[in-house]
């Protein structure tokens, strides 16, 4: 008898063929191309073909093969099942093993109890993944691969999944990072999702296997992998039969049943199964072509002057959008006349695109044109501006509210939809009254349709077509990409159309940006001169579905594309300088530049640095502050989060000889508590060591105690911490459950937040290096002396340190006194700066979220960056206190202190607040509308800022200009009203 073993996974079919013996007789790997079905009936005649006389024994597994096998009545295998019996049959003596497929990622541990963990909600980490990071870096798979050797520098990148990921490799591209650092980055950040997500709270080490066809066909993943866990080529097995494991396991399974099965009738059984109708769909886009004839002539109305430049002659003025992932060049006459336009990917290289671009430019201009002005804008205008001497940059909403307010004066909102960015602006009275940007998913952009039309095997333009009269448009939510790939799939099985899911995708683009990012209640709170931006909108069904969700018509520009860089146009048009300081022709030609990478030696952050050099200039990134850009950082303008950093620095003392050593981990409410710990503890005579920012090698240690990859990412930072303080040698560690905050007599109640309560316990749970050292997790609360009291008496007694009730007493009066000075000291630093923004008419910015948010390694330096920009900055803790009326229950503590300080900013026309939350912090989603609503109500602009690992600050950049651009326009409107 003949065993056959099929695997089919989420992109591909694999099949292996052993004997009785177990001897692998063959063995396949193909993608299958959203066509399972088909592949598997196809591999199956192959095989009776091959084998016409033999007896099989089969079983089938995988994501997509539990379908199959109940439609064709196969034996169904499930594939952790399947692998241990591979791994018990082929590597007896395996612990661990760590399998990456396609979209799938598991590691399974099978010493110390069997266990398996898999990746959830994202396909961070896996085969699609880097699939995804190769077509970015315009690069085939082995050519990334052999890159990746030829390493000198590793960039942090986000692992968790491609939308992060992109936002931190495209800066790098844009500023000419080498692409073999960077597919050695890659690879690192796929090792660091891969433990970090999946191994929570257990150690990856022993003998350990890797499985599935990343693991084998990538050699430089291999190598992350070994250098990354510290693998000897002894307990690191990288077998050859690792893409078709899980095959193999099948037919082990297939041998251990040992039913013979029919291949005619499983043959017949493929070729007839049917696929199902779609359950759901919505309404077509168009119902007839005269619809669409009346939609395309309604849209071609708007369009833009245009002149020859060939003919033309006089002043023109350049505009040039550097985008995420594109370029837009565009060139304008004396009355504002198109005369030359451009736009395409940047390729990871907007500098030479640029270049050649300005030359073809130069050409056509010859003696008759004179470019008299130009501007740039886009998350690559400093590099340009840099490069090039562009006269200005313009912050990306500013020139885009320009160009859309030159053609319709009247607009009221504006919706920019790019490559992985949504902007949405709304207008009342003539200036940018709010301002939404998409905050981590790219699910509404551009980069989500050209990722799946890619998939599908075809050109986004012919893709995007394709849907205009789909008859039943695919019903696909609006859901991340990584669910839209598992809907998407689904969709065809259940036998929607290439034209279906091209229409399915288009409404789903439009439902996210309506739904998850605008969040409109009604189509009516959008405006009435609605005008659609970016390239997305260049597609016919995004537009249609657009307005078919809102219910009205649009305005979309004959050039949407290009409206930032025709903006940044009218900017230098109506700004010209009496010269300008665009490189001229002459030194174009001759223009060259080249890059090194330096590591920042200015503080402990250790920043990787991207010197670009040009002839006159130099411009540096990767830098978390203006002094490793080679800028003097601005001291002179106040800064509450450095003062109260300053402050806990006399919390950071050495420790005194012979005294007991106390650990207590720098983190969430222990950032405001350590006043208090540290006069509590010093009073009992012992010594307190404060945990410092841990190193990257203690943080990939960390990371594997972390069980869940959702949780908010300070409080992911805590485990570095305690592995920081188990390094320290200290007698033990202290850090208790609070379930409540101090009163302050500002809400209802004062909880803090579940994760800040309890996060103790399940550190004591999942770091298992504790189990070395004592530590003390109490459940306390301050606001009862007594109990309080007592129970820090009895654990301090089980720790070996015994103190009568007076003495613990008279620790927490000194303890209660230390904290209530530092809190004072806040207040007073705040009250006069208070007085000098009254004094001086000067902008300050409340940056408000929780203590631990001045924590530098949390906030990614956005204070500093708000200093740079101008502005003072003060913290919700800074602000005199009172209780506001919310309409949600106000019981906790810091939340309190957000709505007040919302409430309090309204005295001060130059103030405003911006948020500072956490992806994952569900509570935050509740304080996000109390404080929008608190302010807009009395005329303020709702900024909210979500910040975890990613340190690249690109769009928190965009917002914070925005927000000062958008300042300064209003005072201007206010001045001219006054005459």
């Amino acid at each position: 008898m003949i065993y056959l073993g099929i695997d089919v996974g989420s992109t591909t079919v694999k099949t292996v063929i052993l004997n009785e013996n177990n001897e692998i007789l063959e063995k396949t790997y193909q993608r299958h191309l959203a066509k399972p079905k088909e592949l598997v009936l196809q591999r199956i005649l192959e095989i009776q073909k091959r084998y016409p006389n033999e007896n099989f024994s089969l079983s089938i597994a995988g994501s997509a093969g539990m379908g199959i096998a109940k439609n064709c009545e196969i034996p169904f295998v499930q594939e952790v099942y399947a692998t241990s019996l591979g791994v018990r049959q082929m590597f007896p003596k395996t612990d661990i093993v760590i399998e990456l497929g396609g979209e799938d990622a598991k590691i399974i541990f099978l010493t110390g109890g069997v266990e398996e963990r898999m990746n959830g909600s994202c396909a961070g980490g896996t085969g699609a993944f880097i699939d995804q990071m190769t077509n970015l870096l315009n690069l085939d798979i082995a050519e990334l691969d052999k890159l990746s050797f030829n390493a000198s520098k590793i960039y942090p990148i986000a692992s968790r999944c491609g939308v992060f990921a992109k936002s931190d490799i495209q800066p790098l591209l844009n500023q000419g990072v080498r692409k073999e650092d960077i597919s050695a980055s890659i690879y690192a950040a796929v090792v660091e999702q891969t433990i970090a997500g999946l191994a929570q709270g257990r150690e990856v080490k022993g003998n350990i296997l890797f499985l599935g066809g990343p693991l084998f066909f990538l050699k430089g993943l291999q190598k992350r992998f070994k250098e990354a866990l510290n693998l000897s080529d002894e307990n690191a097995t990288f077998p050859d039969i690792g893409p078709f494991f899980v095959a193999y396991g099948s037919a082990i399974y297939a041998k251990k049943t040992g039913t013979a099965l029919n291949l005619d009738k499983i043959i017949e059984l493929l070729q007839k199964s049917p696929n199902k109708e779609l359950l759901e769909s919505e309404e077509p886009l168009f119902s007839s072509q005269a619809e669409f004839d009346e939609f395309i002539a309604r849209h071609e109305k708007a369009s833009v002057p245009k002149a020859d430049i060939a003919s033309y002659s006089g002043s023109a003025y350049l505009g040039v959008d550097c985008g995420s992932t594109t370029i837009k060049v565009v060139l304008i006459g004396e009355n504002y006349e198109l005369l030359y336009k451009f736009y395409s990917s940047n390729k990871g290289d907007p500098i030479n695109i640029l270049q050649e671009k300005l030359a073809e430019i130069y050409a056509l201009c010859g003696s008759r044109i004179k470019i008299k002005s130009s501007g740039v804008t886009g998350y690559g205008e400093e590099l340009i501006k840099t490069a090039f001497g562009f006269d200005y940059g313009i912050v990306e909403t500013i020139a885009h509210y320009s160009a859309a307010r030159h053609f319709n004066p009247k607009v009221d909102f504006i919706i920019d939809i790019g490559g992985q960015d949504i902007k949405c602006f709304s207008i009342k009275d003539g200036n940018i009254d709010s301002i939404v940007l998409n905050e981590a998913c790219s699910s509404g952009c551009g980069s989500f349709l050209q990722t799946f039309s890619n998939s599908l095997g075809h050109e986004i333009k012919n893709f995007a077509k394709m849907g205009l009269f789909a008859s039943h448009p695919a019903k696909l939510g609006s859901r991340c990409t990584v669910f839209m790939n598992s809907s998407v799939k689904q969709a065809q099985k259940d036998g929607a159309s290439v034209e279906d899911i091209s229409a399915g995708l288009a409404i789903s683009v439009i439902k996210n940006a309506i739904y998850k990012v605008i969040r409109v209640r009604n189509s009516d709170d959008l405006g009435q001169n609605i005008v659609v931006q970016g390239g997305t909108f260049l597609n016919n069904a995004v537009l249609r579905a657009f307005e078919k969700e809102l219910g009205k018509n649009v305005i979309r520009l004959d050039i949407s594309e290009l409206m930032g860089a025709y903006g940044a146009a009218l900017f230098a048009r109506d700004n010209a300088p009496i010269s300008s300081n665009l490189i001229t022709s002459e030194k174009l030609a001759i223009f060259t530049h080249k890059s090194e990478f330096d590591t920042c030696k200015l503080c402990t952050n250790k920043c990787p640095l991207t010197i670009t050099h040009f002839e006159n200039s130099k411009f540096i990134t990767g830098n978390k502050c203006e002094r490793g850009a080679g800028k003097a950082i601005r001291n002179d303008i106040t800064n509450l989060f450095e003062f109260k950093n300053e402050l806990l620095k006399k919390y950071k003392k050495l420790p005194k000889e012979g005294a007991p050593k106390v650990g207590i981990p720098l983190v969430l409410n222990m950032y405001e508590m350590i006043p208090f710990w540290s006069a509590f503890f010093e009073n009992l005579g012992m010594s307190v060591a404060l945990s410092r920012k841990p190193r990257k090698e203690t943080l990939f240690l960390a990371n594997q105690s972390i069980p869940s990859d959702t949780v908010c990412y300070p409080a992911k930072s805590v485990h570095g911490h305690i592995y920081d303080l188990l390094a320290q040698n200290v007698d033990f560690i202290f850090y208790p459950c609070m379930s409540y905050n101090l009163d302050e007599n500002i809400s209802e109640n004062c909880y803090n937040c579940p994760v800040v309560a309890y996060y103790p316990e399940l550190i004591k749970a999942n770091v298992s290096a504790l189990d070395e050292v004592a530590f003390s997790y109490p459940h306390l609360d301050l606001n009862s002396p007594d109990f309080f009291a007592k129970t820090m008496r009895k654990e301090l007694a089980n720790l070996g340190f015994k103190f009568k009730l007076d003495v613990i007493k008279n620790a927490v009066f000194q303890g209660k006194k230390e904290l209530e000075n530092y809190k004072n000291t806040i207040l007073i630093k705040g009250e006069e700066t208070l007085n000098l923004i009254r004094e001086q008419n000067l902008s300050a910015i409340v940056l408000a979220g929780r203590p631990y948010h001045i924590d530098k390694s949390v906030n990614h330096g956005i204070d500093r960056y708000l200093n740079s920009l101008g502005f003072i900055v003060l913290s919700e803790d800074s602000l005199p206190l009172m209780q506001v009326q919310t309409k949600s229950l106000n019981q906790w503590t810091y939340h309190a202190r957000l709505y007040s300080a919302a409430r309090f900013i309204c005295k001060y026309p130059k103030m405003q607040l911006v948020q500072l939350v956490s992806f994952g912090c569900g509570i935050d989603a509740i304080t996000g509308d109390e404080v929008r609503d608190l302010l807009r109500a009395n005329g303020k602009i709702y900024t909210q800022l979500k910040i975890d690992e990613v340190t690249n600050l690109g769009a928190v950049k965009i917002r914070l200009r925005s927000l000062k651009a958008t300042m300064l326009e209003r005072e201007k409107a206010q001045f001219i009203q006054k005459g």
